[in-house]
C-alpha cells in the first residue's frame, strides 16, 4: 500500500450527519478547541519559518474574535457561508473561515499569541495553494484544499442560478437555498469531473506540451473534461484521439485527486496504445511525443526537461509506471497529525 495522492484526506471525519444539527453547529464555533482554516480571496493562511518548509496554519475562537469582534451574529455568518463547517479530527471541529471582507486580515490574525509561540509575525502570509503544491505536509495540504474549494464554491453561488435572487447557506455551508419562498431552489457544492491519462505502448509512454505551461521544457500526460453523457473510458478514449490522433484500447483506473483550482475531480488511468503515429492538435497541444521509459527515468526534472509538479496526480501516473508500481493501491487510511495554530493557541 502507498500514501494517497496530494489534497486527499481519507482519515478525516467529515461527520455529515452533523451539519442538520445547527446547535451543535453554533457550539463548535465557539468551542475553545474547534480548528478555523483561515481563507483570504482563494489563498490560504501558512506559517514559513527560516529555511522549513511552510505548515497550514490554524487559529481558534479566540482568534475569531480578533477579526470579528463580538461572535453574537453566528447564524448571520453561517448563513452568509463565512464558516463552513469541514468535519472533525481527534475530536476537534474544523471549520472553512472566509476572511475575504476583511481587506487586511494579516493585521488583525497577528497576536500575542504568536509570540508567545515563538513565530515571528513576518513568518505568517496567506499563499496561494498552487504555489505551495507538494511542500505541504499531505494532510495539511489536503484540509487547504477542501477549505479553498467550499468557499470558492460560496462564492460563485451567492445569487440563484434559476431565479437571480440571493440565496442563503444551509447545512453548515453544504448548501445553499434561493431566498424567494416561490422558488428555493437548492444548490449543492459541484466539481467538475476530468479524466487523466498516460497512455503507454510497452516501454513508451506518449506525453505532450500544453500550451500553457508556465514551466519551459515540461511535458505531462493528457487531460480534458468529461462531457455530459459519456463514460469515463469513452472520455479518456476521445481526448487522446482528439489531441493526438492515438487510438487506445485497454483502459484501466489507476486513483482519483481532488484538484480545487478551482473544482475539479481528477481521475486517473492508464491507457494502452491501439495505434502509435502522433497528429497533435495544435489547438490544444504544443507538442506530443513518444518518451521511452529508461529516458525518462534518466532526465527527469533535468535542465531542458521537467515532468509535472510533485503534487499532481499526472506526476503520480508517470513515477507509479516509471516504478512498475501501476497496479498497487493507495492506503485508505493515512495517520493524521494536528498542524500549528498561529492564535488563541491553548
Amino acid at each position: 500500500m502507498r500514501a494517497p495522492n496530494y489534497y486527499t484526506h481519507p482519515g478525516f471525519e467529515r461527520a455529515g450527519l452533523r451539519r442538520r444539527e445547527p446547535d451543535w453547529i453554533r457550539e463548535r464555533v465557539l468551542d475553545p478547541a474547534t480548528v478555523f482554516i483561515p481563507v483570504w480571496r482563494t489563498q490560504n493562511l501558512v506559517i514559513e519559518i527560516a529555511e522549513s518548509e511552510p505548515r497550514a496554519a490554524s487559529i481558534t475562537v479566540e482568534g475569531l474574535a480578533a477579526v470579528f469582534g463580538a461572535l453574537d451574529d453566528i447564524d448571520e455568518r453561517l448563513a452568509r457561508g463565512e464558516f463552513v463547517f469541514l468535519g472533525v479530527i481527534d475530536e476537534r471541529a474544523h471549520f472553512a473561515l472566509d476572511v475575504s471582507s476583511v481587506e487586511t486580515p494579516l493585521e488583525m490574525l497577528r497576536s500575542p499569541a504568536l509570540a508567545a509561540a515563538g513565530i515571528a509575525e513576518a513568518a505568517v502570509r496567506f499563499a496561494d495553494l498552487r504555489q505551495l503544491g507538494a511542500r505541504l505536509e499531505r494532510h495539511e495540504g489536503a484540509l487547504l484544499a477542501f477549505s479553498r474549494a467550499m468557499l470558492f464554491w460560496h462564492s460563485r453561488h451567492r445569487f440563484c442560478g434559476l431565479c437571480g435572487n440571493p440565496t442563503r447557506s444551509e447545512e453548515a455551508g453544504h448548501m445553499r437555498r434561493c431566498t424567494d419562498p416561490a422558488c428555493h431552489t437548492m444548490h449543492f457544492p459541484r466539481t467538475d469531473p476530468a479524466v487523466i491519462m498516460l497512455v503507454t505502448d510497452g516501454d513508451r509512454a506518449l506525453l505532450g506540451r500544453n500550451k500553457n505551461f508556465p514551466v519551459p521544457g515540461m511535458y505531462s500526460t493528457l487531460a480534458g473534461f468529461v462531457e455530459p453523457g459519456e463514460s469515463l473510458e469513452d472520455a479518456v478514449a476521445r481526448e487522446v484521439r482528439e489531441e493526438t490522433a492515438i487510438e487506445v484500447a485497454a483502459v484501466h483506473y489507476h486513483s482519483s485527486q481532488p484538484w480545487p483550482f478551482p473544482a475539479n475531480i481528477m481521475l486517473g488511468f492508464y491507457a494502452e496504445a491501439e495505434t502509435t503515429d502522433i497528429a497533435v492538435d495544435y489547438n490544444e497541444l504544443a507538442d506530443a511525443r513518444w518518451f521511452e521509459r529508461d529516458w525518462l527515468a534518466s532526465h527527469a526534472d533535468d535542465d531542458t526537461f521537467r515532468l509535472p509538479r510533485l503534487d499532481s496526480i499526472a506526476r503520480r501516473l508517470i513515477g507509479d509506471w516509471l516504478a512498475g508500481r501501476a497496479d498497487t493501491p493507495l492506503v485508505a487510511k493515512p495517520t493524521i497529525k494536528p498542524g500549528p495554530r498561529v492564535s488563541g493557541s491553548r
